[in-house]
């Protein structure tokens, strides 16, 4: 039997950020690769910028834009099957969205997992990728995924390699202070043309705790380099440019993206294979 992928993400765009690497390199490889993107995307930024609480924002429209691009960058990555689960994108914690019955935050995790499961049986992954237990940065619908992909896995036959994504500390802390910066110069600009600065992003969990997005660097079991399919991560990324095309990906450039964003990270919360040490490949141990 050949080697197959899957990741679970909640929002077209996802797969871009923390797997586009992973995915076009495994691609590359040979190995089938498969997406479950959970949301259509709706409470995206609209075409011209504006946001779920806007009047005028159409989040059905805003997730017919996201479909094709999820598409574009899907094809950018190679990616062998993408699945869409289908539900409606839940918002920020503590939008009206979550309270959607057609939300993926309102809806019964043990039936999300049910459809999610079918689609594990039908591809039997060797390796499974999702969020941790608070999404990483607490947006419900990944901390959704999370709970949805660990109740699927749990309807299984067998147990595969779970991974969820990170970036260790040392890098957050550079991260970091370019998003400062970035906020700095966005409110600086607000302010100038008369704009009420947006509130600063605070990563919280569910119960409103602040969240560290960085994992010990020493925590870190595999970092895959992924510089010499970096542009197609760019690629899979500027496909998305309703949503991320003023982002600090963007502005780096694709030379400096190369260089920057080399790796991709991950951490193992199912080790059925009794791995240790630092790896270069989420198939370690697989071939």
């Amino acid at each position: 039997m050949g080697l197959t992928f899957l990741a679970v993400h909640a929002h077209p765009d996802d797969e871009a950020s923390s797997t586009g690497g992973l995915f076009r390199r495994l691609a590359d490889e040979g190995v089938r690769t498969v997406l479950v993107t959970c949301t259509n995307g709706e409470c995206g930024d609209a075409l011209d910028g504006a946001k779920p609480d806007a009047d005028h924002h159409d989040g059905d429209q805003v997730a017919k834009i996201r479909a094709v691009e999820l598409d574009r960058a899907v094809e950018v990555l190679g990616i062998s099957r993408l699945v869409r689960l289908g539900y409606r994108d839940s918002g920020m914690m503590g939008w009206p969205q979550n309270d959607d019955p057609d939300s993926f935050w309102a809806t019964p995790i043990e039936d999300a997992a049910t459809k999610l499961a079918e689609v594990l049986r039908e591809e039997r992954p060797q390796v499974i990728m999702t969020y941790n237990a608070y999404g990483f940065y607490g947006h419900p619908d990944h901390i959704q995924a999370h709970r949805v992909t660990l109740a699927a896995i749990a309807l299984l036959d067998y147990e595969p390699t779970l991974y969820f994504n990170a970036v260790p500390d040392s890098v957050m802390a550079t991260w970091r202070e370019r998003w400062a910066e970035e906020d700095r110069l966005r409110r600086e600009a607000d302010l100038a043309a008369g704009r009420e600065p947006e509130p600063e992003f605070e990563p919280a969990n569910e119960d409103g705790d602040e969240i560290n997005m960085g994992t010990p660097d020493d925590q870190i079991d595999v970092a895959v380099d992924v510089r010499a399919v970096a542009d197609a991560k760019f690629d899979a990324l500027a496909a998305h440019a309703s949503q991320i095309g003023d982002s600090f990906w963007m502005k780096m450039g694709r030379e400096r993206f190369r260089e920057e964003m080399r790796f991709e990270w991950f951490v193992r919360a199912a080790n059925p294979l009794g791995l240790s040490g630092l790896a270069d490949d989420v198939f370690v141990g697989y071939r």
